[in-house]
């Protein structure tokens, strides 16, 4: 017996939406059909958080069920995985990007530029978009400044929200960038500043980094930008290496592989202290769209320098004697890079 499906119009595209009754969210009873029409009820935001720009697919066909898990590297055996490469089947209006990974490899990643895309995706089972901080005509120089403020064991979103906006948001003013911030979808908070195009993804980590360094300096108690998880303790972790080439955040709009279907939102810094991050769903968000719009819609009004950022990771590095940081595991050995080794198993001299 075939498959049911349903056509649905998306501006000149018409996009199959198959099996549309499958449940994805079974502890909230949310559809295939209810994840595309959430992605079309926010449309203009989603395309603005990844028009032209590589995505890689997270991919939950069974849905979002008790006991699903997401292959690795490490292990491959999964319910759900991450696509990175434009699947066969795809029709030719599908646009991509080339990208090139840590190790040399390249790839033609989906790269969405008209909402058709998204919808397309979602039918395949997306749930999360991750796009890369690059623009399909230049992948070597990131546009965006991502600040993921991450919470570890023993702190909280609470914790998230005090440091974004009595740490973050200082520091930004003194630079004088604009942030834009959201929820995760999870108990941190992402602030992305957009940047000019003009340095290499190394550079713009180490501006991150930099940054990171003076929210610890200014929050020491609560703040740690170390990388090894043994050392950092009951504190948030400024994530630095979500600037690193390949590593990638999941969009604003975009819904988390959770029961309840959060959505990572985008908000305004006055409601930030008072939002949780359950309030955005994609149950409640398509009313809140239709209100307020989208809020990142001014993110590429204005895109700012990175030098004096710059400046700070020379001063650290100079004055006070703080380089580089580790890599991810799966990138080969980095110039002026630490021992990759975390302290507890590192030989003694």
């Amino acid at each position: 017996m075939a498959s049911p499906f349903v056509e649905i119009q998306v501006g000149d595209r018409v996009v199959k939406v198959t099996n549309p009754d499958k449940v994805y969210f079974p502890a909230r009873g949310h559809t295939k059909l209810d994840l595309v029409n959430y992605y079309l009820s926010v449309g203009d935001g989603i395309l603005r958080a990844l028009r032209d720009r590589p995505t890689t697919l997270e991919r939950w066909p069974g849905g979002v069920f008790e006991g699903a898990k997401i292959a690795t590297r490490a292990d491959n055996r999964g319910d759900a995985f991450y696509q990175k490469r434009i699947p066969k089947n795809a029709p030719e209006w599908i646009q991509t990007a080339r990208i090139a990974f840590p190790s040399g490899r390249f790839a033609d990643e989906i790269c969405p530029t008209e909402l058709a895309t998204v919808a397309w995706c979602a039918n395949l089972g997306t749930i999360t978009c991750h796009p890369w901080p690059v623009r399909r005509d230049d992948v070597d120089h990131p546009d965006e400044l991502r600040i993921d403020i991450d919470p570890q064991p023993g702190t909280d979103f609470a914790d998230a929200k005090k440091i974004a906006l009595e740490a973050v948001r200082e520091i930004l003013g003194e630079l004088g960038f604009t942030g834009f911030p959201k929820t995760s979808g999870g108990r941190g908070v992402h602030i992305y500043v957009r940047v000019e195009p003009r340095w290499t993804f190394t550079e713009v980590r180490r501006c991150a980094l930099a940054f990171g360094r003076e929210v610890e300096r200014r929050m020491p108690d609560l703040v740690t930008t170390n990388w090894w998880k043994e050392e950092r303790g009951e504190k948030v972790f400024i994530d630095f290496n979500q600037n690193a080439r390949d590593r990638t955040i999941a969009s604003a709009y975009s819904v988390r592989p959770k029961p309840h279907a959060p959505v990572s939102a985008p908000l305004t810094w006055e409601e930030l202290p008072d939002v949780e991050p359950e309030d955005f769903t994609i149950a409640t968000m398509p009313e809140r769209f239709a209100e307020l719009g989208d809020l990142h819609a001014a993110i590429d009004d204005q895109a700012f320098s990175l030098e004096t950022l710059l400046e700070w990771a020379d001063r650290d590095e100079q004055d006070r004697g703080l380089g580089d940081m580790p890599y991810p595991p799966n990138y080969p050995k980095m110039e002026g890079e630490p021992k990759r080794v975390q302290p507890s198993k590192a030989r003694k001299d």
